[in-house]
């Protein structure tokens, strides 16, 4: 198994839902986070992520950073109701 490690930035306070999937071979454990603000960390153990984050407030940014080993993933949304769709091996 490999650590992910998830890191949540962007406006200071902006609210978001978080759901995860973290997967190890033939076991997938599920995570939900149904109201959070930024700045936030996760940490997961496992060899596969999906997930799906969703800003809850208007006029606010947010930025999603997963490491996984030596592969990063970065992505950011802004706006009340973006989404984020996120996958990673």
């Amino acid at each position: 198994m490999t650590r992910i490690q998830i890191n949540i930035s962007g406006t200071e306070g902006a609210e978001f839902s978080a759901h995860w999937r973290v997967s190890d071979g033939d076991e997938v454990t599920e995570y939900s986070e149904e109201r959070m603000s930024v700045p936030a960390e996760f940490n997961y153990e496992g060899s596969e992520l999906e997930g799906e984050v969703t800003l809850l407030t208007d006029n606010e940014r947010l930025e999603v950073d997963i490491l996984k080993g030596s592969n990063r993933s970065r992505s950011s949304t802004q706006g009340k109701g973006g989404k984020l769709t996120l996958h990673i091996r």
